[in-house]
C-alpha cells in the first residue's frame, strides 16, 4: 500500500510562511545535504498532492526551472493532483489534474493503487484535513532555524484536534534545518 507523506517547511514558532506569505527564510537554508534529502524524498514519490495555494505558487515557478541533477524535470513530469473548490480545468502545470472528489474520497483510493509515495508538499489546509481523516502515514516537518516572531501566516497546527504523533526519525542538516519524521500514534482525537 502506498504511503501519504505530508512534507512541510516550518519556522521554529510553527509557521509555514512569513506574514506576507514569503518563504525567503526557507531558501536561504538550502545546502548540499538539504538538496540531497529533498531529491531522495521527491524521487521516492510518484504522485504530488497539492492544495490550491501551493499549486499556484509552484505552477508559477517550476515549469521554467532546470537543473543538472534532474530535480526540476522530476518535479515537472510527476503527476499532480490538486484539491481546490475554486480552480477550474485545465490546469497549466504539466500533468496536473483537479481532484473530482474530496481528499477523504480520493486519497484512500490512491493509497490502494500500486506505486511509490504520495507526497503532499506544503498545502497546510489540505494537510490538516488529511491528518484529521487519518490518511497521513508520515508527517515530515522541515524545521528551519528561524523564528518569525508569531507574525507568520499559515500556522501549521492551527485548527487541529489533539493529534498524537510518534517520532520515527530525526535528520540534522548542515544548515541547521532539522527534519522531524512523525507517524500517527493512535486515535487523532485522544
Amino acid at each position: 500500500m502506498r504511503k501519504v507523506i505530508v512534507s512541510l517547511f516550518a519556522s521554529l514558532d510553527g509557521f509555514a510562511t512569513g506574514a506576507n506569505e514569503e518563504m525567503d527564510w526557507v531558501t536561504s537554508n538550502f545546502g548540499e545535504d538539504t538538496a540531497k534529502y529533498a531529491y531522495d524524498q521527491l524521487f521516492a514519490a510518484d504522485l504530488l498532492v497539492l492544495g490550491r495555494v501551493t499549486y499556484e505558487i509552484m505552477a508559477g515557478s517550476w515549469p521554467s526551472m532546470s537543473d543538472e541533477v534532474g530535480f526540476a524535470d522530476r518535479m515537472n513530469s510527476l503527476p499532480k493532483l490538486v484539491f481546490s473548490s475554486t480552480l477550474k480545468e485545465p490546469l497549466t502545470w504539466n500533468n496536473a489534474t483537479l481532484a473530482k472528489d474530496g481528499p477523504a474520497e480520493e486519497i484512500p483510493r490512491l493509497k490502494k493503487e500500486p506505486g511509490g509515495d504520495i507526497l503532499v508538499y506544503g498545502s497546510v489546509t489540505l494537510a490538516r484535513s488529511l491528518v484529521q481523516a487519518g490518511l497521513v502515514d508520515r508527517f515530515r516537518l522541515w524545521v528551519h532555524p528561524v523564528a518569525l516572531g508569531g507574525r507568520g501566516a499559515a500556522p501549521i497546527f492551527a485548527g487541529y484536534d489533539k493529534t498524537q504523533l510518534r517520532l520515527t526519525d530525526t535528520t540534522l542538516l548542515s544548515s541547521g534545518v532539522v527534519i522531524l519524521d512523525y507517524e500517527p500514534a493512535g486515535d487523532a482525537n485522544h
